[in-house]
């Protein structure tokens, strides 16, 4: 006898034990090899899932209830600890698996280096996608002290892969001046908030694949201290949520999404992955079908 996986903290809150008949995949990204201020993140996917057993299985945004949807997660993927291209290889081999079988990626993380190869995955099958990046920095380095692979480059890296047009970066303000030059010339940069600029985008994005990666350094650090690389000035959770639901209410076409940059280690209240935890509710009733 065991008892209901779905309450046990191990996996997000009410996660359907059957993968073949789920609509989403949660899966978490461990890793945390390349940062460049305070390790942890790899921790976060854990966390989240053990406070989501406080979340309340409603959303009064959206009225809609985690029942309605069938979500199974598959816990963490087994990097190898240190190995930075090993743990790359491996994570977009498993969400290029996940969206072969025809459903919706959603990864935890772990440092945001893990979202390039998701990038590399989704643009094999969405060759028109666009990505919606909320952070508080531009993430646009082509290296970080002459090493490519960098928590500060996966922006800069799926820029060149599908052409900067087709990026935007909301919330940003902090970063090197010619990684703001950069973008000037090349993507779309919105500094400091993001629901108003979101507005103004989504309509012209028309029908498009959205591929959507949020830093939770995107929120100010008195709503998200637990994060390695801290940033004054950000949004706040309520924000963040409006931003969400006003995509879902507004016909975003929304095809896979991760959360990065959580670490517990750094927040002792648990508020970070409390607002964490409450975002990845949003986010599955929000574009889960």
């Amino acid at each position: 006898m065991r008892f209901d996986e779905a309450y046990s903290g191990n996996v997000f809150i009410r996660s359907h034990g059957n993968y073949e008949e789920s609509q989403a995949v949660i899966y978490g990204m461990p890793m945390d090899w390349t940062v460049s201020f305070r390790p942890g993140s790899r921790f976060g996917p854990a966390r989240i899932r053990e406070v989501s057993i406080g979340l309340e299985e409603y959303s009064p945004y959206l009225d809609r209830l985690l029942e309605d949807i069938k979500y199974f997660d598959a816990g963490d993927i087994p990097l190898p600890f240190g190995n930075v291209e090993g743990s790359l290889d491996m994570i977009r081999n498993f969400v290029a698996k996940v969206l072969e079988d025809g459903k919706f990626p959603f990864g935890l993380g772990g440092e945001h280096l893990v979202s390039w190869p998701v990038f590399q995955a989704v643009y094999e099958k969405y060759k028109d996608m666009v990505v919606f990046h909320f952070d508080a920095h531009t993430d646009l380095r082509d290296n970080y002290e002459g090493y490519q692979y960098s928590h500060s480059t996966p922006i800069k890296k799926v820029c060149n892969l599908i052409g900067g047009k087709n990026v935007y970066s909301f919330g940003i303000r902090s970063g090197m001046r010619e990684e703001f030059e950069w973008a000037k010339e090349n993507m779309h940069l919105y500094k400091y908030d993001v629901l108003e600029p979101v507005k103004k985008v989504l309509p012209t994005i028309g029908n498009r694949p959205i591929y959507l990666t949020i830093d939770i350094d995107v929120l100010d650090p008195s709503h998200a201290p637990g994060t390695g690389t801290t940033e004054a000035g950000g949004i706040t959770s309520r924000e963040l949520l409006d931003t969400i639901h006003f995509m879902a209410n507004n016909g975003a076409n929304v095809i896979g999404c991760d959360l990065v940059e959580v670490a517990p280690v750094y927040d002792h209240s648990e508020m970070t992955q409390i607002v964490a935890s409450k975002i990845v509710r949003e986010l599955l009733l929000s574009f889960v079908k």
